[in-house]
């Protein structure tokens, strides 16, 4: 009776869409005929993902390698995301950068994505002395570059933290005119 019981929760399970079986955070028990009473073999759903990647951003917030979007500014992990709780640039301080003084081990490096290239001179001086006292080194960017600098650091596999603000301001690039026209002409189809 126990192996039939197994087999019912398995194919349960398998039958299951693959978005909902990734969500579980649960163990499916696996039966085999030479197991003997007692022994519990164990297999994991959730299996460990890979980086998070920043795909895109707009002024409104990021897409991920993952498909989720983050609305507004975020404080961004190799694999972890946080909404971060700035307005502008000038509400960065010490306080609004201390999550990353806290972590153990400390990030190598802090990709500080300050929106649009104009808003690095508006950054409070004290912040970077705050860092350096804290021994992060940190990188202050316009955000589509800082988005692009995270991106490649945790390819390489670096202890990198990012903090990202959205730009106001966007420049349309060639692929994104190329790919509008494109939509446009479908549409109009």
């Amino acid at each position: 009776m126990y192996p039939a019981i197994c087999n019912v929760l398995r194919n349960v399970c398998l039958s299951l869409p693959r978005c909902y079986r990734r969500s579980f955070s649960t163990s499916l028990l696996t039966c085999h005929s030479y197991d003997p009473d007692g022994k519990t073999t164990v297999q994991v759903l959730n299996k460990e993902l890979e980086t998070l990647m920043i795909d895109s951003y707009s002024q409104v917030g990021f897409r991920l390698n993952n498909g989720m979007f983050i609305l507004g500014p975020m404080a961004i992990f190799p694999r972890t995301v946080l909404s971060w709780n700035i307005g502008i640039v000038e509400d960065i301080n010490e306080e609004s950068l201390s999550l990353f003084c806290l972590l153990e081990p400390k990030p190598d490096i802090l990709v500080l994505g300050v929106g649009d290239a104009t808003n690095s001179t508006r950054l409070n001086k004290q912040v970077l002395s705050y860092m350096v006292k804290n021994r992060i080194n940190i990188e202050v960017l316009p955000t589509e570059q800082a988005c692009a600098t995270f991106n490649f650091l945790n390819a390489e596999r670096r202890h990198i933290a990012g903090a990202l603000i959205p730009p106001l301001a966007l420049r349309p690039t060639e692929e994104d005119i190329l790919l509008t026209k494109i939509k446009q002409k479908k549409f109009f189809k």
